[in-house]
């Protein structure tokens, strides 16, 4: 029996990645275009926050953010009464990035959105948590 799930998310995530790609106004990675995604859409967010939203590799995690940083998209100060959490804050270029690619993104969201009802859009959100939350299962 073919796979029903994994091939149609594993198609997809790629496929975003490539209208990522697509984005003319910066050469933006996917885990950057997410990243800039959610500081834009939730504002200055903890390494451990981020961690959560997206569960990268910690050292996957830091990789992005140490290149965003270089490129001047982002800071990352140590928290007053925990020097070990770090905020991680869109920098004045960041922000004028982070607002392109929630445009580029949203963009592309709002045109799925459009064919869908509210009843099946709760059912797709319901499938994919059932598949993420079974996925971090111990097997």
């Amino acid at each position: 029996m073919p796979l029903e799930l994994i091939p149609y998310v594993h198609r997809t995530t790629h496929r975003i990645g490539l209208y990522i790609g697509r984005f003319a106004d910066a050469e933006v990675t996917q885990g950057e275009a997410h990243i800039l995604a959610h500081l834009k859409a939730e504002g200055d967010s903890t390494t451990a926050e981020l961690h959560k939203a997206f569960a990268h590799k910690r050292s996957t995690l830091t990789s992005i953010l140490d290149r965003m940083a270089e490129r001047g998209w982002v800071s990352r100060e140590a928290e007053e009464k925990d020097r070990r959490t770090f905020r991680v804050r869109l920098t004045r270029q960041g922000a004028r990035v982070a607002s392109k690619v929630y445009a580029h993104l949203e963009k592309l969201e709002r045109s799925v959105l459009r064919g869908l009802s509210e009843a099946e859009l709760r059912t797709f959100r319901e499938v994919l948590e059932k598949l993420e939350n079974k996925a971090e299962e111990r097997p």
